[in-house]
């Protein structure tokens, strides 16, 4: 794929996952007000808790096998349906054995965290895993595919069973029934990507497969998928926890469900910015890691310079937003009972970004098959976060937690920025750098100008944001190359592989 044609497909992306995140937002706000501070925060650790284990275990083996999916799926079929077949073994036997360890384990993680009565909700919540993992083995099975347009339907249809079964059953059932709804809703989203799969692209391969030829390699060893899997399983543990880490040592240093709440609004609504650009991680691992398989190393090094100068770009005036307008924004998320939030919001929305440099990058050294770097980044960055939260929280309690995310999360960023330095030669150069804060100081002081009125801070925002991207043109930053990328993105590919046009059912191009 072209980095035109990536442009595009992020755009499609980004915009499913705009609406996936905006969902999200849609059911913290409804919950917070259902459900009351004490049970939202009830509901936060149950939730993250789970879907912490499903995100770190239950990826491993499929992104194992999207990375190696993406490199042959053009010329080899009945090799791509091999590598399907024993992910499915492998996922299988793994997310099994998973879920029975989290039912009986209920008991001892809610007497960790200091409140017994989190054992029913942790039991309820083991439905999640095996429902979770499968809706997702679909989403990387279209990954490697490179079928990003089926993959922003399933994450747009996923916004809206999120909505309906996740806040219809809170309204009825409180917690246990949010708890439950998320379970169906992923359930949901498996049963949309079988059949999407079934009835299109597996018997496309299928039929491919008949008129391969026989020379090509029709076997794999299943270790190469364990091998690459378990880095990655090392690898999203250790950022599950660096990103998590914060929420559970605040509730279990200060034992207070109100102000856990509290933090998890802050930490729910901070992420906005890293929930946009994951997006860029589903695009860079399966494109970087067919660039690289093929020795391309100009436009590997190409669409890597273009996604971090891109994203930094985006990134800056996102995160002083965020943190500059943290009142309003949380009263118009949770309203004013959750007002406590915004310091803590504030100084999180600075980690967030440079945690979201990192995690993006993470995914450029994992497609080029450097996975132990991002894994021991992460490690660091655990140890690291754990050790400063348990120091900041006793000082400063909330406030305290979310500068110690932060100092970890620019010490990861610069880690990572490193080896992609190292390995690549791509950096953002420094003319753009300081081209960029000087728009961002810009920016940021007229923040200090402007109304935080609950409604108006969105056309402050809208203004703000269309300014530094003005300033940035007026410095020759944003060029009119940049223009023409963007007008690109938005045009229709003109040419398909023979296998692509096959798997979409079209006639092959003559």
């Amino acid at each position: 794929m072209s980095s035109k044609n990536l442009g595009r497909s992020t755009v499609l992306l980004v915009i499913s996952e705009l609406i996936f995140n905006l969902s999200g937002y849609v059911i913290h706000s409804f919950l917070g007000r259902i459900l009351g501070p004490a049970d939202y925060g009830r509901y936060g650790l149950v939730i993250t808790m789970t879907t912490m284990i499903i995100i770190l275990i239950g990826n491993g083996i499929p992104t194992a096998m999207s990375k190696y999916i993406s490199e042959i799926f053009e010329t080899n079929p009945r090799l791509v349906l091999v590598i399907k077949r024993q992910a499915i073994i492998l996922q299988g036997i793994l997310i099994t054995t998973i879920t029975a360890i989290f039912y009986f384990s209920a008991p001892l993680l809610a007497n960790v965290l200091g409140d017994p009565s989190l054992t029913h909700l942790f039991k309820i919540s083991t439905l999640i895993i095996p429902t979770f993992a499968a809706a997702s083995f679909y989403f990387s099975w279209f990954t490697g595919l490179h079928q990003f347009n089926t993959q922003s339907i399933q994450k747009t249809l996923r916004s809206i069973f999120r909505v309906v079964f996740i806040v219809g059953l809170a309204w009825t059932f409180k917690v246990p029934g949010s708890i439950f709804g998320y379970a169906i809703s992923a359930f949901a989203v498996f049963l949309v990507g079988f059949l999407q799969d079934e009835l299109k692209y597996t018997r496309r391969l299928k039929e491919a497969a008949k008129t391969q030829d026989l020379s090509l390699q029709s076997t794999f060893d299943h270790k190469k998928l364990l091998n690459y899997a378990w880095q990655i399983i090392i690898f999203f543990l250790a950022y599950e926890l660096l990103i998590s880490i914060d929420l559970y040592l605040v509730k279990g240093i200060l034992h207070d469900d109100f102000r856990t709440g509290i933090y998890n609004a802050a930490l729910t609504v901070g992420r906005i910015p890293y929930y946009i650009f994951y997006a860029l991680t589903i695009m860079l691992l399966p494109v970087i890691s067919k660039t690289t398989s093929a020795n391309d190393h100009a436009e590997t090094n190409k669409i890597i310079g273009q996604s971090l100068r891109l994203m930094v770009i985006l990134l800056v005036p996102s995160v002083i937003l965020m943190a500059q307008f943290s009142k309003p924004i949380i009263k118009l998320f949770y309203s004013a009972k959750y007002i406590e939030a915004a310091y803590p919001m504030s100084i999180l929305s600075y980690g967030v970004g440079f945690l979201t440099i990192f995690y993006v990058m993470s995914f450029v050294l994992n497609g080029a098959g450097k996975t132990k770097i991002p894994m021991w980044i992460s490690i660091f960055g655990v140890v690291t976060n754990t050790i400063l939260n348990y120091v900041f929280i006793k000082k400063y309690a909330l406030a305290g937690s979310a500068l110690a995310t932060t100092i970890t999360s620019f010490a990861t960023m610069l880690a990572i920025l490193f080896f992609i330095n190292r390995d690549f030669g791509v950096i953002l150069k420094m003319k753009s750098l300081l081209k960029i804060t000087l728009a961002g100081i810009l920016m940021f002081l007229t923040t200090l100008l402007c109304s935080q009125g609950s409604i108006i801070f969105l056309l402050w925002s809208t203004l703000l944001f269309a300014g530094y991207l003005l300033i940035l043109y007026i410095l020759k930053e944003i060029t009119a190359d940049d223009l023409n990328y963007l007008k690109n993105i938005v045009a229709k590919k003109k040419k398909k592989t023979e296998i692509q046009e096959e798997l979409s059912g079209n006639e092959p191009s003559a």
